[in-house]
């Protein structure tokens, strides 16, 4: 890597390192309902959103209960969106007088960012209206990021549960993930964006000529405050379509930085906040250390592959590396970063086309999203995710030396082992059934752009960033053609939004499910006492199986598919240069 690139990354780490213990620590108090600096402003809020919710907002739920509030408000929030995105063409702060997406579009889309996806079949600035941006999907940012952080708090309770099974109140835990979490820190970044120029307006576009003499739009619009919540959510679906390469999302080296920053910092937090509820910070800082020492490694993989290009580059003399669809504003050392960022972070947000990355630089954010997204992950998701590979990597500790399994004084049982087991292959599972299914029908065949492994690659691609809840693409793909296109309204496109929607809900609900489940067995289990034989879960030795475990289950499944696409690719890029 070079110096600049270096110095990025240990800023990055160091911040985040700093700041864990500090958010951790501040969401550990919010979510056990001791008194923050903020609940004398935000209390009455809070009251006043619980009495909405009714009756059951009053009560603490087992995991039956807390997963069936979960499914409602996400099914509200569905109907919701897509009522917005259907009668777009009647709503206020239209300048461009924007009509409706395609059904199948619209679906996918209100499916993409009620899941935390943000999948974008279209074009932001081209194919939304403001009103459908600000009251649709930004409001879906903060709510579908609020339900992961939810369910990664029910978990933990679960997890330090004396007796009983309450996992807490999914409606309590909602509000207060939005309003002492994700509303206060998206106004310190909107305001910091727009300092920096992002654009935040309701203007009409403008109308300019460029240098050549052609005519060119320029979207205006509600941006900064949107592309807070994308970042600091993990959502990623940006306002443009072309997202954070836009200078008017992202115009400097130094909201490119913040921008890698705020999609980590509440997913590397939420690791403290585990340690500080399960009173034991050790444990969380072991987390914290496994999906670190995950993430050094994609970044600097993605650095180097792309540093040295590809052979075809060098067979045509082509020095300085790879920087076919790189902004120069970020260079190599910033795309990078982002892609690997972006990837451990089921975020999406992009600041350099995905497809133009080599093969070996391409099939590392691939391995990222195929781990489950677990290498700190979306917010709450991440961490979730995490807890599940701790406890297979448990069980399989146990298993090797004869005991019974424990985690943090509870054992692990032939139930809870199932449930992670599901949790864990469900989304490996959708996206390759999605990916083989595009690939070996003729459905998916309007929507497959090129050939070969690239071909294979963007078809995979889409499916594992779907599945993952991830939201990010490689170009090719595509579920949505303009409305002079020869193919508008033929299955094979409608076959890519439905299937598509398919593996966003399969990648979604099935684990959270799965978890809220686990969640509600450890809950009624009795704290076993420590004894010589223990198994520990908080020294390198437990951090070194961990990674083993994750690189196992999640990596090894991927194999024979990352050889069909990324590698033969990587390996192939100099044979017609």
């Amino acid at each position: 890597m070079d110096w600049p690139g270096i110095g990025q990354l240990a800023l990055l780490v160091g911040l985040l390192t700093a700041l864990t213990p500090l958010l951790g620590g501040y969401m550990a108090r919010v979510f056990s309902g001791e008194r923050v600096w903020l609940t004398p402003l935000l209390a009455p809020v809070e009251r006043g959103a619980l009495r909405l919710f009714g009756a059951e907002a009053e009560r603490d739920q087992n995991w039956k209960r807390y997963g069936l509030s979960l499914l409602a408000f996400s099914a509200a929030s569905w109907v919701v969106l897509y009522l917005i995105l259907a009668t777009q063409s009647i709503h206020p702060w239209n300048p461009q007088g924007l009509g409706a997406m395609p059904w199948d579009v619209n679906f996918n889309t209100t499916t993409s960012f009620v899941t935390n996806t943000n999948w974008q079949f279209y074009a932001g600035e081209t194919t939304l209206s403001n009103f459908s941006q600000m009251a649709g999907l930004a409001v879906q940012n903060f709510v579908s990021a609020a339900v992961g952080i939810a369910v990664a708090i029910a978990l933990i309770r679960g997890i330090v549960s004396r007796s009983g099974d309450s996992l807490g109140n999914f409606w309590r835990d909602l509000t207060r993930a939005i309003l002492y979490i994700l509303l206060p820190l998206s106004i310190l970044a909107t305001i910091f964006f727009i300092s920096q120029g992002v654009i935040q307006n309701l203007s009409d576009y403008v109308r300019l000529t460029t240098l050549t003499g052609h005519e060119q739009v320029l979207g205006m619009g509600p941006n900064a405050s949107q592309e807070a919540i994308k970042l600091i959510g993990t959502n990623g679906g940006g306002f443009f379509n072309v997202n954070s390469a836009m200078p008017f999302s992202n115009p400097s080296g130094l909201t490119n930085f913040v921008q890698v920053f705020l999609i980590l910092l509440i997913p590397t937090a939420l690791t403290a906040t585990f340690g500080r509820m399960v009173g034991s910070r050790r444990q969380g800082w072991a987390i914290f250390a496994a999906m670190m020492a995950l993430f050094l490694v994609a970044v600097v993989v993605v650095h180097l592959a792309e540093s040295n290009g590809s052979p075809a580059q060098h067979l045509a003399g082509i020095a300085g590396g790879n920087m076919e669809g790189k902004e120069t504003r970020f260079g190599i050392s910033g795309s990078s970063l982002f892609a690997a960022v972006t990837t451990v972070a089921s975020c999406g947000a992009v600041n350099a086309a995905m497809e133009s990355l080599t093969g070996l630089g391409g099939a590392v954010p691939m391995a990222n999203m195929m781990t489950g997204e677990v290498i700190f992950g979306g917010v709450g998701a991440g961490l979730y995710g995490m807890l599940m590979m701790v406890l297979l990597a448990v069980f399989l500790a146990g298993l090797m030396v004869g005991r019974t399994p424990e985690y943090l004084g509870k054992r692990i049982g032939a139930r809870e082992v199932k449930l992670v087991a599901i949790a864990a292959l469900a989304t490996p599972l959708t996206m390759l059934a999605g990916s083989g299914l595009a690939m070996a029908t003729k459905w998916g065949d309007p929507s497959i752009y090129n050939g070969g492994p690239q071909g294979f690659s963007e078809t995979l691609y889409a499916y594992v960033s779907q599945a993952a809840n991830n939201g990010s693409a490689f170009a090719g793909y595509t579920g949505f053609l303009q409305p002079n296109g020869d193919n508008v309204g033929a299955f094979g496109i409608t076959f890519a939004d439905l299937m598509g929607s398919a593996a966003l809900f399969a990648g979604r609900f099935i684990p959270i499910i799965a978890i809220l489940a686990v969640a509600g067995a450890l809950a009624g289990k009795r704290v076993a006492p420590e004894g010589a034989g223990t198994f520990r879960t908080d020294n390198p030795t437990f951090v070194v199986l961990l990674i083993g475990v994750v690189l196992l289950v999640a990596l090894l499944t991927f194999v024979p598919a990352l050889l069909l696409g990324p590698i033969v690719q990587s390996l192939s890029e100099g044979l017609f240069a």
